[in-house]
This record gives C-alpha cells, structure tokens and sequence, in this order.
C-alpha cells in the first residue's frame, strides 16, 4: 500500500511548517506548496511543490499523488470560496480523499467569508476535518503587530477590553492536524481547540514582562480607532474591519472558553501561555538587544 501524501498550504506559516514536521515524523509523505519552491528548497525545505491560489494552471501538477489535504484559506481574501472551490473540486477529481481545513473558534459555518468552506470541504470531500483554534500564541512572537508592538514600545493595543482568550500554540493545533490527516478513521467534525486556560490580554502582557525581564502593557481602545490603526500599517479596509470586529466579538465573551480537544485527539495536554513566553523568551527582545 502506497504511503499517505499530504499536500500542505501555507507550509511556510505557524501551522503548516509543523505539520510537514509532524507528517514526515509520522512516514508519511508531506508535500510543502510553495510559490517559489527553490527558495523553499534552498532554506531545507523538502519536497516543495509550487503552488499558487491565482494560478490555476499549476494546480493539477501540484496535486499530482495527492490523497490527504491541509488547506489554508488565501490570505487576507475576505470572500474565499470563489478561488478554494474549483481548486478542491480539482483535488478531489484528481484522488484527494481527505481534507483539513484550518478555519477559526471565531468563525461559523456560513454562507459567506471563512464560514463557507466549512460547507465546501463538508459537501465536496469523503473524508474532511474543519480546525476551528482559538488565538495563536505565536502572535506574541512572529512578524504579527502585537509582537512587534511587544519588541518596540511594549505596548499592547487592543479593541478587546477585558475580555480574555484562550490563546493556543500553533504546535498543539499541528499536532490536532496531523492526527486528523492521517488517523485510520476520518474525523468527520469541526475541533475547536484552545490553550488550557482563557487569559486577558492585560495579563498575557504581564507574563510576557516577567519572563523577557521587559515592560509590556495592553492598552484598549474603541473598535474603530483599531481599524484605523490596522489600516494605517496597510490592510485593506475590509480586512481591517474585520480584524476589529474580532477583538469586538473578544470583548463580548465570545473567547472566553476553553476546551479538550488537544488532549482527547493528541492524548497529551496543551501548552500554557507562560510555557510558551519562556520557550521563546528571546522572541519579546528587540532585535539590536539580543
């Protein structure tokens, strides 16, 4: 019996980095879809298949022994559907069985936006999955604006007041990935997954001081002085809008839960925030700091 093959989008982000990791460990065969593809392969990569949204003509090479699927939306594309539905109809015609789509806690299934691949993966492949995560605690260490606000000024800007979320290591939320990808028996649901324990962002910002050693603080403001922040550092104003909306949503509970999806899918617990921060205490220093 030939090995899995998993074709992996966004294999270059938070999740998909690790699932390829995951996959790989698991003898499977990951492969990562990439733009450019050398320059994946220059940096380690391997396996990288080129990969476009806006170029249809080089799916079906990239879908070439394909059966398992991890499918992230294009970013920043507020109405997907039109560009991820002919390419999944393409994938499932070409031997696709399984489908994960990595989604979000804050987004339903729908008729519009996110929420309406719920329904495309559900009704166009055999076997599917839907990862519905909380908030990244990566977005307190990478190239998102709350982590450089942490490694400029340290101050947290927010439209969630004190509304907390259970923010979730993108490494916990592979690891569901993976097991939802390969697993005998097809998921068949949507797995809402979350960190162990709902926090502020005033107190995320407080762990994140005392473990860099640094002052960091969350200041809230209204809904629409973010989106004017988020469009003064170029999103486009949809995106902006939406982004917002979401702290909005924060601030009105929407977050405050936790769940056990990680444990009961991977058999192992999540991590906490503060396990995070101290894995990655250099990430919270500037860089002519460090």
């Amino acid at each position: 019996m030939a090995e899995p093959t998993a074709l992996v989008l966004g294999a270059t982000g938070n999740t998909g980095s690790e699932v390829l990791r995951m996959v790989r460990a698991e003898g499977a065969r990951p492969l990562a879809a990439t733009r450019r593809p050398e320059t994946a392969a220059a940096a380690g990569v391997a396996d990288a298949v080129r990969f476009d949204w806006h170029d249809p003509a080089g799916h079906a090479a990239a879908l070439r022994g394909v059966d398992r699927l991890y499918l992230v939306a294009p970013l920043g594309v507020a109405e997907p559907l039109p560009v991820v539905e002919p390419f999944l109809k393409a994938a499932v015609a070409q031997g696709v069985r399984r489908a994960v789509l990595l989604s979000s806690s804050a987004v339903d299934e729908a008729d519009t936006g996110l929420g309406a691949l719920h329904t495309l993966v559900r009704r166009t492949v055999p076997e599917w999955a839907v990862l519905r995560p909380s908030w990244f605690m990566q977005n307190f260490t990478g190239d998102h604006p709350v982590a450089q606000a942490i490694r400029g000024d340290g101050e947290i800007v927010t439209a969630t007041g004190d509304g907390r979320v259970a923010f979730v290591d993108a490494t916990d939320i592979a690891a569901v990935a993976t097991r939802a990808l390969l697993d005998d028996r097809p998921h068949t649901t949507e797995h809402v997954i979350t960190g162990p324990e709902a926090l502020g962002y005033a107190e995320a910002a407080r762990i994140v001081a005392e473990v860099s050693g640094r002052p960091v603080r969350h200041t809230a403001v209204e809904t629409g002085e973010l989106v004017g922040r988020l469009r003064a550092t170029g999103l486009p104003p949809e995106f902006a809008a939406f982004l917002a909306g979401l702290d909005e949503d924060i601030r009105h509970g929407a977050e405050d839960r936790t769940t056990d999806t990680v444990e009961r899918v991977t058999g192992r617990p999540p991590r906490s925030f503060r396990a995070f921060a101290e894995a990655h205490r250099a990430a919270f220093v500037p860089p002519s700091a460090a």
